[in-house]
């Protein structure tokens, strides 16, 4: 199942990018201002949104303690 993590290039991005390689879930990163601007991230997950923003699968996860929440209930 694929993973898509929204970032800014942040440290924290740089954490989820790292978990979800480790839990062998295939990762694809989009960054800021080369794969999508603030506007668009904004429209999509609302003004208040943190990074990164993390998908799986279908799927919109959250934040990266939201998505850590997630995969612990699924294992």
């Amino acid at each position: 199942m694929q993973a898509i993590i929204y970032s800014n290039g942040s440290q924290e991005c740089e954490r989820a990018e790292s978990l979800l390689n480790s839990v062998k879930e295939e990762v694809k990163v989009y960054k800021l201002n080369k794969d999508f601007t603030e506007k668009q991230f904004c429209d999509e997950f609302g003004v208040e949104a943190e990074y990164p923003q993390i998908s799986i699968g279908l799927d919109h996860r959250g934040t990266l303690k939201e998505t850590l929440q997630y995969l612990f209930r699924k294992s």
